[in-house]
């Protein structure tokens, strides 16, 4: 009789008198012979205890044959150094001239803070095992005894983890653990994170949570993806100082506007930012667009209700405008150019507003305010998007510019994400200059057939050439003493 070995178990092999057996059994019988015939030659798999686990239980866990004894934060680990040397932090204190290198036993001083003995035990664990399960919850401390030990590949799982779990809960640890420990790629990762989903999940625990210099970045930031406009900016600047002067504020999330300006119009020292607890928001004040902002009436009267914003800030915003509305008026401002403003100068300057499209149908809106007679229509429609210079088609409450050809500068992102601001689509168009005629219009960004919804629209745009960047006008301008004549008045 014969037999074979498989996975650890022996099977019997059919002999010669259990052959003859078989031929004479009947018809019936052939079914059940062949599906025992596949069950014999189909060998049955056992899971066998792996190596790694075997080496992790018995030499980690257990500490057998241990030729070190390390001792940090009150507990001591049995280990080995031959398992030991695979982290350069061991390494180099094993070998060479220092005393640590013939020692049997070693106590390690922590310094960092964020060092637990639970990740400790992980960070040392890894060691003796091929895979290692990390929790969000304590990649952190994951992360701080992995940059101690010199673990590069512990180290790059705990960066894949926080890249795939960043959320309104954890992108401020991740960011301030991954700039402490060079993760650059987190730490960049996190700032997109926060470019593209602040304003849309806005929470105070997040805006209490975020240091003054990450929220500068992100508010200053030519990718943030504004709703609606640039008022809307500057109100989540104003909750976000109110909660840093009042950290005890715990109301409910829908008040907090109410709540903010209540707080800064009834400030009684004065004009916020020229008091000394203001002088610190400065700089983030600075980073709101105004031109932006008083181009609308309600938003500029709500500014100066607040008594935020000096005077001295608001009035050369004002003259600027002003005197670009002149340029539309007398023809000397035909729009934007390539040759005129430089990408940096667009990213600075632009209207950034966005807005959301819920389910994949039909849509056509305008941003409201003084937009410098360019009625500009957006419409959404078979995943389309589309400008269209409004002169005529369509009713029109503002003054429109009727000059034959306008340029309007441009570029166009869209993004959908999942609950946790995690990008399942995005397209993001080049920076462009649209000259359009009365009533044209011109598509802009096409969607895939697989975009999902709701959608995010951004869009960053300028309809004027700021002032002082206008190119040379091809006639000498009037002189001063020159009456101003109109048609009419011939």
């Amino acid at each position: 009789m014969g037999g074979y070995l498989s996975a650890g178990r022996w099977f019997v092999g059919l002999g010669e008198s259990s052959q003859k057996r078989k031929k004479k059994r009947g018809r019936d019988d052939s079914d059940d012979d062949s599906e025992e015939d596949e069950i014999m030659r189909t060998p049955q798999r056992k899971k066998l205890k792996s190596t790694s686990k075997y080496i992790y239980d018995t030499l980690f866990v257990n500490g057998e044959n241990s030729d070190i004894t390390i001792y940090a934060l009150g507990k001591e680990w049995y280990l080995h150094k031959i398992y030991l040397c695979q982290s350069s932090y061991f390494a180099s204190m094993f070998s060479g001239s220092w005393k640590e290198s013939n020692l049997k036993e070693i106590i390690m001083d922590i310094p960092d803070n964020n060092i637990d003995i639970a990740a400790l035990e992980v960070a040392l664990g890894s060691l003796y095992r091929d895979d290692v399960m990390l929790e969000p919850a304590k990649v952190v401390p994951i992360l701080a005894a992995a940059s101690l030990l010199q673990l590069d590949g512990l180290i790059c799982q705990c960066a894949d983890i926080m890249t795939e779990t960043i959320s309104t809960k954890t992108v401020c640890c991740y960011h301030t653990a991954a700039s402490a420990y060079g993760l650059e790629l987190v730490t960049r990762n996190c700032v997109n994170w926060l470019e593209q989903n602040l304003m849309d999940m806005q929470r105070a625990s997040l805006l209490q949570e975020l240091s003054l210099e990450l929220f500068e970045k992100v508010i200053r930031s030519p990718n943030l993806f504004v709703l609606q406009v640039e008022m809307d900016v500057y109100s989540m600047v104003k909750k976000f100082v109110f909660l840093k002067l009042m950290p005890s504020w715990n109301g409910n999330f829908k008040n907090l506007s109410k709540d903010a300006d209540a707080f800064f119009r009834a400030y009684k020292p004065g004009l916020f930012l020229q008091t000394e607890r203001g002088k610190k928001y400065v700089s983030l004040f600075r980073g709101v667009r105004l031109q932006h902002i008083i181009n609308d009436l309600a938003a500029s009267k709500h500014v100066e209700k607040d008594h935020i914003i000096p005077k001295e800030w608001l009035l050369p915003v004002y003259q600027q405008q002003w005197q670009c509305m002149l340029g539309l008026e007398q023809g000397l401002n035909q729009g934007p150019t390539e040759e005129a403003i430089s990408p940096e100068v667009f990213d600075q300057q632009s209207l950034r507003c966005g807005r959301v499209i819920a389910r994949e149908t039909d849509y056509c809106w305008r941003w409201t305010g003084y937009n410098y007679g360019m009625d500009v229509l957006f419409t959404f429609a078979n995943r389309l998007l589309i400008f269209r210079r409004n002169t005529a088609t369509h009713p029109v409450v503002a003054s429109v510019n009727l000059q034959n050809s306008r340029n309007i500068m441009f570029r166009v992102r869209v993004i959908s994400y999942d609950s946790q601001g995690h990008v399942l689509y995005q397209k993001k168009g080049d920076l462009k200059v649209l000259s359009l005629s009365k009533d044209e219009e011109a598509v802009v960004l096409t969607n895939d057939k697989h975009v999902q919804f709701p959608l995010r629209i951004s869009v960053n745009m300028l309809c004027t050439t700021p002032l002082g960047m206008e190119e040379p006008a091809e006639e000498p301008a009037r002189p001063p003493s020159q009456p101003i004549m109109r048609e009419e008045d011939l």
